[in-house]
């Protein structure tokens, strides 16, 4: 007797290999069987025409906090995630002393637009070593598999205290954070995360600690993985022009990064994005990468796989926000919103206001999302000024006519990292990048990338034919569990948990994203559901059916155990 048997779908089993027709059995949690498929089952998934996957990875997550209230892990779960790393960007919320929680949440909040009284509100704050963090996670019930890296950010303020912004560590202290990054890995720690950007800035305006870290002390925390085999090095690296920068920085930050990755044997990864104003920076780091690994070194940029933008919508933040009149659309609900723009007379001072204004947003850096399935491509034809041209009208009065065919859902994107769709494009081919960056649980009342992999696979993969459906499969899960040593995670083979998907590709889409107040508090926060999803499954136990979450919860810590 099987727990489940999901029949004849086509299994892309994560490794690269050529899709094949079979049978999936399941029981007590472990695929057991992957060909034909005898004997009775508590449950049979007919699964004919869907492909069947691996459960997603998602390697670059803030969900730390999200999680304590949020089990389900929401958005992230709708998008065919079962496995998510959080930790990311040196800021983590271990370790900490009791006096240092605040600061924390209010660091996190700086640095990813998450809410400091609902991180307050939401923390158990049951611990203080990184060690102690994993076993308050474990006791946690959750929908998805969890796994995290110590922050860079977090272990100088609890060995520095109100040192850590100003200078180098003693070499005391540097060899307690070295104690503290061993006792993390010993509990089974993803890695170690840090910040290197100026653009990651505390409560005070300051870059936060670590930012400028020499070399030593990052080889220092980072030998500890080194010495344990396993583990990643993850970082927002200094690139460009920041700081007042020269060109000559990016060569120097690259070459650091390889260095720490060549010392302790271990893969760096960091995020990169294509700007407009960057110009060809993005290609600059391409290819001093493939130069270094070359040469021993293993660096894996992550990249995002469309536009990080902000979303502009009646429910939020509208991109006219210093106008009188649509500053009047504050305190209203959205139904009163909606009725307000659609009356005459506001109407037309919410254009005369808007278009008659200076500087704010160009509306060709601006492009709606008003169909379903949600259209994420940025083509310069689409954008606000474009269509509105097209139309004979306002950017503005363009926007309240889609508001109106739309009942209020219509949104603005407007991208601000990754913006050209080609440059996009010639990034995702690279054979060191990794797909990552989607930043789920972050910048929550501004950006909603967690649906990163549905638009990936339907927009990329399946429409654009950038690459094969199995190598597709491949950069979603296997390749990113392997970069982060996540156990078992990531293939569908026999004898693996089985965390899996049975997708309809044909009919993979996005809808628009929505505005929910759910976070502690009523803070508020971009959502976005998919299509497509017949079954999302975490260890062997169906947690989305037809894109709504079953509320069953069997997602575990993730731990880095054994060398690699």
């Amino acid at each position: 007797m099987h727990d489940v048997i999901i029949s004849g779908g086509t299994v892309v089993d994560g490794t690269g290999a050529p899709a094949v027709r079979a049978d999936v059995a399941v029981s007590d949690g472990v695929i057991t069987h992957i060909g034909t498929v005898e004997g009775p089952a508590t449950r049979t998934i007919d699964a004919t025409g869907r492909i069947v996957t691996p459960g997603f990875v998602d390697i670059h997550t803030h969900l730390d906090a999200q999680i304590s209230w949020d089990p389900l892990g929401t958005s992230s779960c709708f998008h065919g995630v079962t496995s998510v790393v959080i930790g990311n960007c040196g800021v983590t919320f271990a370790p900490c002393r009791p006096e240092d929680r605040r600061g924390l949440a209010e660091m996190m909040e700086s640095v990813e637009d998450i809410p400091a009284d609902a991180i307050m509100q939401g923390l158990s704050w049951d611990w203080e070593t990184y060690g102690e963090y994993l076993g308050e996670l474990d006791r946690r019930p959750k929908g998805l598999n969890v796994g995290g890296m110590i922050g860079h950010s977090a272990l100088r303020r609890y060995v520095m205290g109100g040192r850590a912004l100003e200078t180098d560590p003693t070499a005391e202290e540097l060899a307690a954070m070295v104690d503290l990054v061993e006792e993390a890995m010993a509990a089974g720690a993803l890695g170690l995360s840090s910040s290197r950007t100026i653009l990651h800035t505390g409560s005070d305006g300051q870059p936060i600690p670590g930012t400028f870290a020499g070399l030593d002390e990052l080889l220092a925390l980072a030998g500890v993985l080194g010495r344990h085999g396993r583990g990643v090095f993850e970082t927002a690296a200094m690139l460009g022009s920041q700081n007042g920068a020269t060109p000559e920085t990016t060569v120097t930050e690259v070459g650091i990064l390889a260095e720490i990755s060549r010392s302790t044997g271990r893969p760096v990864s960091f995020g990169l994005t294509q700007t407009i104003a960057g110009e060809g920076l993005h290609r600059q780091v391409l290819e001093l990468v493939a130069e270094h690994n070359a040469g021993g070194a293993r660096v894996h940029p992550q990249t995002t796989v469309r536009s990080v933008g902000v979303l502009f919508g009646l429910a939020h933040h509208t991109p006219y926000g210093g106008c009188p009149a649509w500053q009047a659309l504050a305190g209203l609900t959205f139904e009163e919103r909606l009725a307000h723009v659609q009356d005459p007379a506001n109407r037309a001072q919410l254009i005369a206001e808007a278009d008659g204004r200076e500087g704010g947003i160009d509306p060709a850096l601006l492009f709606p999302l008003d169909t379903v399935p949600a259209d994420y491509s940025l083509r310069p034809e689409t954008s606000l000024a474009a269509r509105a041209e097209a139309a004979g009208t306002t950017p503005t009065a363009l926007w309240l006519d889609l508001l109106d065919a739309t009942d209020g859902g219509c949104l603005l994107v407007w991208p601000f990292l990754n913006q050209t769709p080609a440059e996009v494009e010639h990034l995702l081919g690279d054979p060191n990048v990794v797909l990552g960056l989607a930043d789920a649980g972050a910048h929550v009342g501004q950006i909603m990338d967690a649906s990163q992999p549905t638009w990936f696979l339907a927009h990329w993969v399946r429409d654009q034919g950038l690459c094969s459906l199995e190598d597709g499969i491949a950069r979603l899960t296997s390749i990113p569990a392997d970069l982060f040593a996540m156990p078992d995670r990531g293939v569908l083979a026999v004898g693996r948990p089985a965390d899996l998907n049975v997708i309809d590709l044909d009919a993979l889409a996005l809808p628009l994203p929505t505005f929910a107040h759910d976070f502690p508090g009523g803070a508020g926060r971009w959502v976005q559901g998919a299509a497509g999803y017949d079954i999302t499954m975490v260890n062997g136990v169906v947690t989305v059916e037809d894109g709504r979450h079953t509320g069953e919860l069997p997602g575990v810590t993730l731990r880095s155990t054994e060398p690699v």
